[in-house]
């Protein structure tokens, strides 16, 4: 309590003090754009999807736009050892987020290389990963997929590197008559999950759907 009288929750968007448990102020809350799209919906995600691998379904929370409170949000959750920001979107997700009666078998988040994870001290998708595993009963796996190669951060890529992702991923756990929701902080090009998706659908007979913080219009 000592701690919130020197160190006052803020908002992540504009700075007024608010309270401990919340992200953002109600001004800044409504301009976050969510995408109002529902998981089983023909989303511009879901088409974008298709044109790399076979996906069922895909469900984005917000819209990431520049100089708006949702790339504040991913970027203090990345970069700024804000990890617990991954819990509050949990919060958000599943209050959008109806599976109904065909929930995934398997929750799987895209992984960092070991060497990243060591540099920022944890993956940024495990904390959200696991708040949507509780919420829905759903198991989840952070060791089901390696990355094999370290890179840089995909934000500082060019867009010609973006495109060089072959490889990058191994899936090392067996999975077979899965389906797998896969789960990543921004969905750009599409060609990470695109990466990871193949070679889960070549390890067994799954299927797999895509769930991400925001999707890059």
């Amino acid at each position: 309590m000592i701690l919130d009288i020197f160190f006052p929750n803020r908002c992540i968007a504009c700075s007024r003090i608010i309270e401990a448990d919340l992200l953002a102020c109600s001004l800044c809350m409504e301009q976050i754009h969510f995408t109002h799209t529902g998981y089983f919906e023909d989303s511009f995600m879901k088409q974008k999807c298709r044109l790399l691998f076979p996906v069922e379904n895909a469900f984005a929370l917000m819209n990431f736009e520049k100089e708006n409170a949702s790339r504040q949000i991913i970027h203090d959750l990345k970069y700024r050892s804000r990890k617990n920001i991954g819990k509050i979107l949990a919060n958000w997700t599943t209050e959008r987020l109806d599976f109904q009666n065909e929930k995934p078998d398997l929750l799987v988040p895209v992984p960092l290389h070991p060497k990243k994870l060591k540099e920022r001290g944890y993956n940024q998708l495990h904390l959200f990963t696991e708040s949507l595993s509780a919420f829905y009963s759903i198991p989840f796996d952070h060791e089901a997929v390696k990355r094999n190669y370290y890179s840089k951060a995909q934000a500082l890529k060019d867009k010609q590197h973006r495109l060089e992702t072959k490889n990058t991923f191994s899936v090392i756990k067996e999975i077979s008559n899965k389906h797998v929701l896969l789960i990543d902080d921004v969905f750009t090009t599409g060609n990470t999950l695109a990466t990871i998706a193949w070679e889960i659908l070549k390890s067994g007979n799954n299927k797999v759907s895509v769930l991400v913080m925001a999707v890059d219009l």
